[in-house]
């Protein structure tokens, strides 16, 4: 009769469960920690090393975090984690960009724009009580992606100490002469009476008024010059436009043409009598002459657009204006006539070629911009021939002007036009772009350009191409506008010169001065100060600017009002690492070097990484309607927050990432064989105590110390990985010693000695010392990635150990083979080949039956003398490591390995099932082989290689 054995057997045992079930465990894990408040544990900890600070961009405080969101905060903790582990102090307080448009439409929504219910002061109050909404719902779920920080003293920019800060970057760089004041065209709306944000605009069908109006040359030969040709006798040169906005020519100070444009000069109709050749784009000539009723292209010359740059004609109705001929990227040939009517007032890319060629400096403020704010022209405005257009609606002038070229000849064409045009969101009514002062940070003035150029080439960016990217973008950029008017943000805190409109020549020591008092009162102290209470006597002679402070401002200065002010926090700038997704190169990270430059004359970041955007598995961005968005909440509260951490980490996030259900699956699985991998890991550590059983590593079994060497080569490889950031190459290489280092070859192979060798046995010790070994280094390599995973797995740890799994540093009991090993890493790869050359020949004798197991099987050897001088001490332990029958090894004369195989006829083992000879020696025990025995009965057995 057959006895039962198991109780002899030391099979593995844990309560480190299977399924991880992590919705549930991940919440119970993270209120530990904040009960504890892990994070200041993690400082205190810290104290002493080396600081690394990566910098929190500030996400907008308004709605819940998406994916986008998840990818950003995710990447941050994963760095943040890996440098404690790295041995360095690495503070991490979070933030949040607090004022701005989006916030005041959710309050104008519930209780209408300012002055309707609410007043200013009320208004402000509404949208400060709703950031600080947004914002506690988006701590709650950065928390339960498991991010750790600061969440209890966040950085705000609504808060009056950051708000009064603010003011004073803005002080220094004033005091830098980085402040200038200029005009700049914004949207407006004559109904709300007030600029408007791109937020506010909808485009709806407007049918304008299409004209062609053209521009008398006023000198031939000069014309007739660039064309290279002779100014013809008793001709009219002239240059036309396409306009759908006649009431804008009062404000025309320029004719646009671009500059790589093929330009005609054509016979065109007659001016009272008068035979006039025109200027048209050789792509539109044809279509505009018919416009014009005349049927045959007669071309005279031609000539590029950049032949004709600085060429002069007349305004059409103000006679004494010279039109000088400018070039610009924004000219095409698509519609129109190749020449663009610029009113530099009135227009993003007409003020932009007028700031380029120095026109809004050459006029007044009032020819730039001829109309108030009601949509009506200025008193100043000159009358058009007869029209008086002081006080005349713009809308109403559009006939008026009409009717004034005409008469006078330099209308071509007319018509009824019917597009698309920017309204006002609210009100529904066509909106224009109106040019009104505004407050800049001066490219050029104080040499910001040149200085923020020079500081990019010491930023390390990575990936490296960002640094071209944001040079390109900060050397083409103009001066940065940093007023709006709105309600809810941080005022400029300026006085201005009533009659000269420039800043008070004390303006740094008032701007102090302001911030004082917002620190004490937040920014109503500013709206409802005195002017006197800092101006005195001069009160009367200035007037105080209400504009805000554009939020890129904001966020911009976050350096100077968090990383200098939060010294004791472990702060610093410049800070170690900037991190957000790349169209921050135009945003944050190019506001906070321009702000850094401008105050400090540095940037304020050492490295900036650019993650990309989130899209769904066929490339496409997220959207409602096509129905592919996914909601970090609903992954965590399906999968856990640790799949989600690992589908960020195993993807190249510098490109766009890709992710679906059938993707996070993916990352779902390879969690599982993760997770098991530890639990098998831990079940085999049952009973083994570290203090007591520890081997050292010259007392290892040679196939334990090799795994221990090839852990030591992976946490090399995880530690650089981790400095280099590329989380992807740690999950691979992880997975894939899982799979294959562990799962297939040394977790199989060390089953006989942990379950069959007596339990204080040298073998059985040396195995569980390689898995102790392994699963200390193990957790600490996923931590900063699988983070409550790794928590969970370093309370079932055997030993005494720190609270928390961040506390620790790398593992520092791995170690590579020695050189004096008996086996070294070439021996095992040899050996480890021979493993699956023979598995090869047992794999068909398995599919057919011939044998079941690879234990069944007898397996000959046969190889050099000189493989076969290394493998015959070790043939009677090979069987181990090949998980075979008997293996004998015998020399040939080739360089060719060659494995036999045969079913033994040996009896198998009923406790270790290995087929002995000796199976059946013992009365006592006939089922079994000498060696369970041994293991039985005491005496045990000595295992050196396998």
């Amino acid at each position: 009769m057959t006895q039962d054995y198991k109780a002899t057997l030391h099979l593995p045992a844990t309560e480190f469960p299977m399924r991880g079930d992590l919705p549930k465990r991940e919440p119970q894990t993270l209120a530990r920690w904040q009960a504890d408040d892990l994070y200041a544990q993690l400082r205190a900890n810290a104290m002493g090393r080396p600081s690394f600070v990566l910098h929190d961009g500030p996400p907008y405080a308004n709605g819940a975090i998406h994916i986008g969101h998840a990818v950003n905060k995710i990447l941050k903790d994963v760095i943040v984690k890996s440098k404690y582990l790295s041995g360095f102090d690495s503070p991490y307080v979070p933030g949040w960009d607090c004022h701005g448009l989006p916030i005041e439409i959710a309050v104008e929504k519930k209780f209408g724009k300012v002055g309707e219910k609410l007043d200013a002061a009320a208004f402000r109050a509404k949208c400060r009580e709703y950031a600080l909404e947004q914002i506690d719902v988006q701590r709650s779920d950065f928390q339960r992606l498991g991010v750790i920080g600061d969440w209890k003293q966040p950085y705000r920019t609504l808060d009056f100490k950051y708000e009064a800060d603010m003011l004073r970057a803005l002080a220094r760089i004033v005091e830098r002469g980085h402040l200038a004041r200029g005009v700049k065209p914004v949207y407006w709306c004559f109904d709300c009476g007030s600029a408007l944000a791109e937020a506010e605009i909808e485009y709806q069908d407007k049918v304008s008024p299409a004209i062609d109006v053209a521009y008398a040359a006023r000198e031939a030969k000069a014309l007739a010059a660039a064309f290279g040709i002779a100014p013809p006798e008793n001709v009219e040169l002239a240059l036309p436009i396409w306009t759908t906005t006649p009431w804008t020519l009062p404000a025309s100070l320029a004719i646009s043409l671009g500059p790589d444009l093929d330009y005609v000069l054509v016979e065109g109709p007659d001016r009272h009598g008068q035979r006039r050749w025109l200027i048209l784009a050789e792509a539109l000539a044809e279509a505009a002459l018919l416009r014009y009723g005349v049927d045959t292209l007669v071309v005279h010359a031609r000539a590029k657009g950049s032949a004709l740059e600085g060429l002069l004609f007349a305004h059409p109705f103000y006679s004494e204006r010279d039109i000088p001929v400018v070039l610009g990227d924004h000219v095409s040939s698509e519609d129109g006539t190749g020449a663009v009517h610029t009113a530099p007032g009135h227009g993003q890319e007409d003020f932009a070629v007028g700031l380029q060629y120095g026109l809004i400096d050459r006029y007044t403020a009032a020819q730039v911009n001829p109309v108030d704010g009601r949509g009506v022209y200025l008193s100043s405005t000159p009358p058009a021939g007869e029209v008086a257009l002081a006080g005349l609606h713009i809308w109403k002038a559009n006939e008026a002007l009409v009717d004034v070229l005409q008469k006078s000849g330099a209308l071509l064409t007319y018509a009824k036009f019917e597009h698309s045009y920017p309204h006002c969101w609210r009100h529904k009514t066509p909106v224009v772009f109106r040019a009104t002062p505004q407050w800049f940070i001066s490219m050029d003035k104080a040499n910001l350009q040149r200085d923020a150029l020079q500081a990019i080439k010491g930023v390390a960016w990575v990936p490296d191409w960002g640094q071209a990217r944001i040079a390109g973008m900060v050397e083409g950029r103009p001066d940065w506008c940093i007023s709006r008017q709105r309600t809810w943000g941080v005022p400029i805190a300026l006085f201005t010169d009533i009659e000269t409109g420039e800043p008070h020549p004390d303006t740094p020591a008032l701007m102090r001065k302001a911030a004082e008092l917002v620190e004490r009162d937040g920014v109503d102290a500013w709206f409802a100060l005195d002017k006197a209470e800092l101006l005195g006597a001069d009160a009367p002679r200035y007037d105080k600017v209400t504009d805000i402070l554009d939020v890129w401002f904001d966020s911009g200065v976050t350096h100077e009002c968090v990383l200098a002010q939060r010294n004791a926090e472990g702060l610093h700038k410049p800070a170690d690492l900037y991190l957000e997704g790349s169209d921050q190169h135009r945003g944050w990270f190019q506001s906070s070097l321009l702000t850094g430059v401008a105050m400090d004359g540095v940037a304020p970041y050492k490295q900036v990484l650019t993650h990309g955007f989130a899209v769904d598995q066929n490339g496409r961005k997220m959207s409602k309607s096509l129905g592919n968005v996914v909601a970090p909440q609903k992954v965590m509260d399906a999968m856990g927050a640790d799949v989600l951490r690992l589908w960020v980490a195993s993807t190249d996030y510098r490109n766009e990432m890709s992710v679906s259900d059938e993707i996070l699956k993916r990352s779902g699985d390879a969690y599982r064989r993760i997770r098991n991998t530890a639990r098998f890991l831990l079940s085999n550590l049952d009973g083994f105590e570290p203090a007591r059983d520890l081997r050292p590593l010259d007392d290892m079994v040679a196939l334990d110390r090799w795994i221990v060497h090839r852990a030591d080569a992976l946490q090399t490889r995880i530690v650089d990985a981790y400095a280099r950031y590329d989380f992807a190459d740690i999950v691979q290489a992880l997975s894939n010693f899982c799979s294959v280092d562990l799962g297939s070859l040394y977790l199989d192979v060390t089953k006989d000695r942990l379950y069959t060798m007596q339990e204080d046995s040298r073998g059985r010790r040396s195995a569980q010392s390689a898995m102790f070994r392994i699963l200390e280094a193990f957790t600490r390599w996923i931590a900063p990635i699988l983070s409550f995973t790794a928590d969970e797995i370093w309370g079932f740890l055997p030993g005494q150990r720190v609270d928390n799994v961040l506390f620790a540093t790398w593992y520092d009991g791995l170690a590579p083979l020695p050189a004096d090993a008996p086996l070294s890493a070439e021996d095992f790869d040899k050996l480890l080949a021979l493993r699956e050359q023979m598995a090869k020949v047992l794999e068909p004798m398995r599919a057919n039956g011939v044998i079941g197991a690879a234990l069944d099987a007898e397996v000959a050897v046969s190889a050099s003398p000189e493989l076969v001088s290394k493998w015959e001490p070790l043939a009677e332990e090979l069987r181990f490591l090949f998980i075979s029958g008997d293996v004998s090894v015998t020399p040939v004369n080739a360089d060719e390995v060659f494995v036999l195989a045969q079913p033994t006829a040996k009896l198998k083992c009923v406790r270790c099932w290995h087929h002995r000879a000796d199976v059946g020696t013992d009365a006592a025990h006939p089922e079994l082989c000498a060696r369970c025995i041994s293991n039985i009965d005491g005496a045990g057995e000595d295992r050196k290689w396998f």
